[in-house]
């Protein structure tokens, strides 16, 4: 990998862990569902002139922008909105692997013990970290963040059904296209009608959704892919372990977020996990049009 592209493979990572942060801050200022709205359909504006209506694709590409843009990101969204980001950034890394699981079960890709060893010392490492008191007295938000990262492993397992004849820029605009519409009909059936107050989200809550449509979904997204086409999947999926590593210290660094020791064991143990499966076998997580949030 040359110089810049590993400057850009490292800006990507950065990009994506700072934005668990980013999030926190969006939700500071309005309903998590409202948020994801304005999220998809302001990325939405973006991309449709890149990407245009996916008419010969629809029938295959709208359950995807269900199960990502709208499940996925409706449960990390509500389970961030009480959870804090340092925790998020580290539970959502169990979607590698679910992600593992389900190739299994569906492609009949075969589980050999050292990714079996990774997926029990990941497991191990989120029971860790939900065993803390403050858990076990509030356990939902945690319980959302690790659904979330199962529905992604499932979205994950439709893209491969999908096939090489999609283009994933175009398949990512695609998603946000066909989600922003039912994201909205869902906020407004949830929070009520938001529209009116979206003034009162000030320059933190317009800073975010600028954030999450144009620096992520658009300009990372793009640069992302295209290194994906440039270099060998071993040799790119090994820097996501940077994210983590990344939104646990901005949370920390940002928001003056507490890390406790069992977070640092687990967390270790979480990454450890995710590590041995993508050093492993790569391929479980490469097709993903995102990662993280």
């Amino acid at each position: 990998m040359n110089l810049l592209d590993l400057l850009l493979m490292l800006l990507i990572q950065l990009i994506w862990g700072v934005n668990f942060v980013v999030v926190k801050l969006g939700l500071d200022h309005m309903p998590p569902l409202f948020f994801v709205a304005l999220r998809f359909t302001f990325a939405a504006l973006i991309l449709l002139p890149f990407s245009g209506l996916p008419r010969a694709h629809l029938k295959r590409v709208i359950p995807l922008s269900f199960t990502l843009g709208v499940m996925h990101f409706t449960l990390i969204y509500t389970g961030m909105h009480y959870l804090d980001a340092a925790t998020t950034a580290i539970a959502v890394q169990l979607q590698v692997p679910f992600a593992a699981i389900l190739a299994a079960y569906f492609f009949k890709e075969t589980l050999h013990w050292r990714r079996i060893t990774g997926m029990v010392i990941a497991f191990a490492g989120i029971v860790m970290i939900a065993g803390q008191p403050k858990f076990l007295a509030q356990p939902w938000p945690l319980v959302s963040v690790i659904a979330a990262a199962l529905v992604w492993s499932i979205a994950n397992m439709q893209v491969k059904a999908l096939g090489d004849d999609i283009d994933a820029v175009q398949l990512n605009g695609w998603i946000a296209i066909l989600a922003a519409p039912q994201l909205l009909v869902v906020s407004y059936v949830v929070e009520g009608d938001r529209w009116p107050g979206l003034a009162e989200i000030g320059w933190g809550g317009a800073f975010a959704v600028a954030y999450q449509a144009v620096v992520v979904a658009a300009i990372s997204y793009w640069i992302w892919y295209n290194l994906m086409r440039r270099y060998p999947v071993n040799l790119v999926m090994p820097f996501m372990l940077l994210q983590p590593l990344i939104g646990a210290a901005s949370g920390v660094f940002f928001r003056d977020e507490v890390i406790t020791l069992p977070m640092i064991i687990g967390g270790i143990g979480i990454l450890i996990g995710v590590a041995i499966i993508i050093i492993r076998r790569p391929a479980v997580i490469a097709p993903s049009t995102k990662t993280g949030i």
